[in-house]
């Protein structure tokens, strides 16, 4: 007898799971709205009450936020929206999502679809005139197309480049809106190699930067502190936590400099025991601070200059705070991404070299007296200010921008027929 044994990877049966997961979900409202579908040509009224209680009435504008650390991108549309008293669902993929709390809005709906695939299976279901989501892999993954949505639409959540998600992120989108003018550039590239057909690229602006701006303006710049330096880590093997851990705090520390650590959110799910072998090593170093609060503002304001490496969240400390930062040069692999398909360096890696002070690991034993020396020049000060031109434009109008986009975009799908 010849006996055979089948082995599964962890991460090749976590993803069977989720593929068997969402399949039956989907499953599951097929049914259900099929089912509504034939009582409602048998019972009128009641039927077609629960048949929009099942979320197969038409809306006209829907935003979907996968998890509240996307809250930020949505408010200054949700506020422009309310502004103009033109309803709008948003639908969140996150129960503890701070606008499920909000009450002073009268034109935003809000609601809880569940997460993962319970929430794919409720989107690919959707019956809606425009879509708006941060939310990438559209067609891709879980999360298909849906016959009765009119008009898809990405908006980008980081001043970064547009082809670091993973492969296809925004390929099968209807329309992409971008912070800056230079992020369509690569897009229109990948579209001709591969043959898809032109999408619609709008700039509109930053909508959380507009946001934190405008927080900015209440907040204590002037405050006495120690000079403060915040280390602000990409996650994975290649961020600078993963690299180099000890070999760039222990120098770093050991400066006697204010230390602000915040690791990137995926971090702690992700690295859990990185985090926790630091912390233990450097729990008694008095000025050393770990940082994880949902909000990065108050961290941004209230330091000197940051250390990080490929995080886009260099180019909000540049742009808001138009301080100096030092840059490690830690490779990234994009062969995953989008960008692995271009025969180019990336515009953001080319802004930081333009706008930083590289640190490399040669410079760590000496790395207090290298940040202490970081002199804001004013050829730093010009690139800073050429960056912020390129990928944050139309700085304080974004909210305005996206909602009147979408709103163009419904007339143009009744106007149509769709």
């Amino acid at each position: 007898m010849i006996s055979l044994v089948l082995y599964i990877d962890p991460g090749t049966g976590s993803m069977l799971f989720s593929v068997f997961i969402g399949v039956v979900a989907t499953a599951f409202f097929l049914v259900r709205t099929a089912f509504l579908k034939v009582k409602l040509l048998f019972s009128g009224r009641k039927a077609r009450e629960a048949l929009k209680a099942a979320g197969a009435d038409r809306k006209k504008f829907v935003i979907y936020n996968e998890g509240r650390q996307y809250y930020n991108v949505f408010l200054p549309v949700l506020k422009a929206f309310e502004k103009k008293q033109v309803t709008v669902d948003y639908l969140t993929g996150d129960g503890d999502d701070p606008l499920l709390k909000e009450n002073s809005f009268k034109y935003v709906r809000p609601e809880y679809i569940g997460s993962g695939n319970t929430a794919f299976a409720r989107l690919n279901l959707l019956t809606a005139d425009v879509l708006l989501a941060t939310t990438p892999g559209l067609d891709v993954y879980q999360w298909k197309r849906s016959k009765n949505v009119g008009h898809y639409a990405h908006i980008k959540h980081g001043t970064g480049d547009a082809t670091l998600y993973r492969l296809f992120g925004v390929d099968y989108f209807d329309s992409i809106l971008l912070t800056g003018d230079y992020q369509a550039v690569d897009l229109r590239t990948l579209e001709e190699q591969r043959g898809l057909p032109k999408k619609e690229m709008v700039t509109v602006g930053c909508t959380y930067l507009d946001l934190l701006a405008e927080r900015m303006k209440g907040m204590d710049k002037a405050e006495e502190h120690p000079y403060t330096v915040l280390l602000s880590p990409s996650w994975g093997p290649n961020g600078i936590l993963s690299r180099y851990g000890e070999q760039l705090l222990d120098p770093l520390i050991a400066s006697g400099m204010h230390i602000i650590i915040r690791p990137h959110p995926q971090s702690k799910k992700s690295e859990p025991q990185l985090l926790e072998r630091l912390q233990e090593r450097y729990r008694d170093a008095g000025n050393v601070e770990w940082n994880y609060d949902k909000d990065n503002l108050a961290c941004l304001v209230r330091s000197d200059i940051m250390i990080s490496d490929f995080s886009s969240i260099i180019f909000d400390y540049m742009f808001l705070c138009d301080r100096p930062v030092v840059y490690v040069n830690a490779e990234m692999d994009t062969r995953m991404c989008d960008a692995g398909d271009l025969d180019k360096k990336l515009w953001q890696f080319a802004a930081v070299e333009k706008c930083g002070i590289e640190l490399k690991k040669e410079d760590f034993p000496r790395i207090a007296e290298l940040l202490r020396g970081a002199s804001d020049s004013e050829e730093l000060a010009r690139n800073r200010a050429w960056a912020k031109s390129e990928a944050w434009m139309h700085q304080g109008e974004s909210g305005e921008r996206v909602a009147d986009f979408m709103i163009s975009k419904e007339k143009k799908e009744n106007k149509e027929g769709v």
